[in-house]
């Protein structure tokens, strides 16, 4: 049997290799803050008019509105309480807002690659037979030899991809505009679900309206029927006009039970709205009302500034921005990917002896690689990406246009 010759360790780190990595590095740092491949994101046209069609029209108003609670123009109170609620317990709100904190954290891990991608504490305890069977490389042993031992060794390994050509730049300016859509999306189900909610409060006091209305109209229909039929018995009318008013009479008692059906049907829907089982609506709403009224004039801005606000024009643009970012991305990929890799350990075979200073051992430097073979798919990949972005763009353009 014989002893394993232990390898030499170098002790001059500071090799020329290692004066290499230092400036490979510093290159790095400065280098990596100039380049970003891909296209640099510029907001597509859209041509807006600069004032309403009905600019002459007087109850039309074009100065900016106080538009973020727009509801209390109303002046109901009840309706106020309701919006309220819809705030705080809308299911499908809760669920966009927590595609925001989504968002946010994915952003957060796209700011975190541009720093070491591997940052990895390793410890491992291995116990290790050796055959006497197989005679290992270097001299005679002069004395008797182990043929199992232990080895301790804890260690850090670190790698780091250097952003030279702005891969992990375009990757975090693409995470910041998907956060910046998610919130303009969680702003667009907002305004979506106060005018739902202001809608079908609206629909369920004016279906009670009605049926205060028809069943008054019951009454008076009813007592119209039996005089008629009175006078119709006594020679001063016809049959005709006894049918007549029994007609009127049924057609408004058959209109009660339709309006009941659209006033449980609007209340289902608000209670769907609010997050609460129907039942529990009633305790909300109370009894009937009156029908809110808004006021004649309506104060809307300019066309332009409307449309600045929309929070589904923001989001319509945020997504261009995103998807402008991604084709950097790809487009990085034709060039060489550097990286700078080490591992660091404290090895031994006692568990005494692994913080000594010979203990140490560690590999480390610089290493590229480049994707020369596989340029048709990566081209064709940026083709798609930025097919992408201009189905996007025009999207973009035409909500704006439907929004104006």
């Amino acid at each position: 049997m014989r002893h394993r010759k232990a390898c030499p360790r170098p002790r001059n780190v500071r090799s020329p290799l290692w004066r290499s990595v230092g400036g490979l590095i510093g290159v790095a740092l400065l280098v990596s803050g100039c380049i970003s491949v891909g296209p640099d994101y510029v907001r597509p046209s859209a041509d807006v008019s600069e004032q309403w069609m009905e600019v002459a029209d007087p109850r039309v108003k074009p100065e900016p509105p106080e538009y973020r609670e727009w509801w209390t123009v109303f002046d109901d109170p009840m309706l106020n309480a309701v919006v309220e609620i819809a705030y705080k317990e809308n299911l499908t709100l809760r669920s966009a807002g927590i595609r925001i904190m989504e968002a946010r954290a994915a952003l957060g891990i796209s700011v975190g690659t541009q720093y070491p991608q591997v940052q990895e504490g390793a410890g491992q305890i291995s116990q290790i037979w050796v055959s006497e069977n197989v005679n290992l490389p270097g001299p005679e042993p002069v004395g008797p030899t182990t043929t199992d031992f232990d080895v301790w060794r804890l260690g850090f390994d670190v790698g780091w991809e250097l952003d030279f050509w702005g891969k992990f730049r375009r990757g975090v300016e693409s995470a910041n505009a998907d956060l910046g859509a998610a919130i303009a999306n969680y702003d667009d189900i907002l305004v979506s679900l106060v005018a739902e909610v202001a809608a079908t409060y609206v629909l369920i006091r004016t279906f009670e309206e009605r049926l205060n209305v028809a069943r008054d109209n019951v009454k008076i229909q009813k007592r119209s029927f039996q005089i008629t039929d009175v006078r119709f018995r006594n020679g001063l009318v016809t049959e005709l006009d006894v049918q007549q008013a029994k007609a009127s009479l049924r057609n408004t008692q058959a209109l009660i039970p339709q309006l009941q059906t659209g006033l449980r049907q609007s209340q289902n829907a608000l209670g769907v709205l609010l997050g609460m089982p129907p039942r529990d609506l009633q305790n909300v709403i109370g009894g009937p009302r009156t029908i809110p009224t808004a006021p004649p004039d309506v104060a809307v801005g300019m066309p332009t500034e409307l449309l600045r606000r929309r929070p589904d024009i923001r989001r319509a643009e945020r997504e261009v921005a995103s998807q402008s970012a991604r084709i950097g991305m790809v487009k990085s990929d034709l060039y060489p990917r550097i990286t700078l890799a080490g591992s660091f350990n404290l090895t031994a075979e006692d568990a005494g002896d692994v913080f000594m200073g010979d203990s140490f051992s560690g590999i480390g430097g610089p290493a590229f690689v480049w994707p020369l073979f596989n340029y048709g798919r990566i081209t064709n990949n940026v083709r798609v990406q930025d097919a992408r972005f201009q189905q996007l763009a025009v999207q973009y353009q035409n909500a704006v246009l439907k929004a104006a």
